[in-house]
Formats: structure tokens, sequence, C-alpha cells
């Protein structure tokens, strides 16, 4: 979160990609830094990752692709 308030800040358009058991975390450090909104446009995937094949990640991130790039092209 703290690379995306430095990037957000030189106006590089941000999107962090979690899964979704870092709602809570990216919501709380996101508040804490003042920026609340990035939580609110991050995208989380389904939880887990980490053991995930390729197969299964591929879907994550098939699922996943149109609201990143909406978060990445949308002002708000």
């Amino acid at each position: 979160m703290h690379d995306l308030v430095d990037y957000e800040m030189r106006g590089i358009p941000s999107v962090m990609v979690a899964s979704t058991e870092f709602v809570h975390a990216a919501e709380t450090q996101a508040a804490a830094l003042g920026v609340p909104d990035l939580a609110a446009k991050s995208v989380f995937v389904p939880h887990p990752v980490q053991g995930s094949t390729d197969d299964e990640m591929r879907v994550k991130a098939q699922q996943a692709i149109d609201a990143i790039v909406a978060a990445l092209t949308t002002n708000g």
C-alpha cells in the first residue's frame, strides 16, 4: 500500500491486487495512510493465491482483469 500511495502521489495510476484474505488489512492500511480510496479501488481475487496452480491463477487473473483495468483508467 505504501508504494501505491507513492505512485499515486506521482500521478502514476495504481491498483492493489491481493487475495480476499487481505481486504481488512488493505482498508486499515489505506485509512491509516489517509487514502481510503486506494483500498476501495483495490481488486481482490479468491484466496488462496499461494499454492494455486498456473491454471488456477490464470482463472483468477481472467476474472479480475476488467476490474483492474477499470481501477487504472477510471477517476474516482
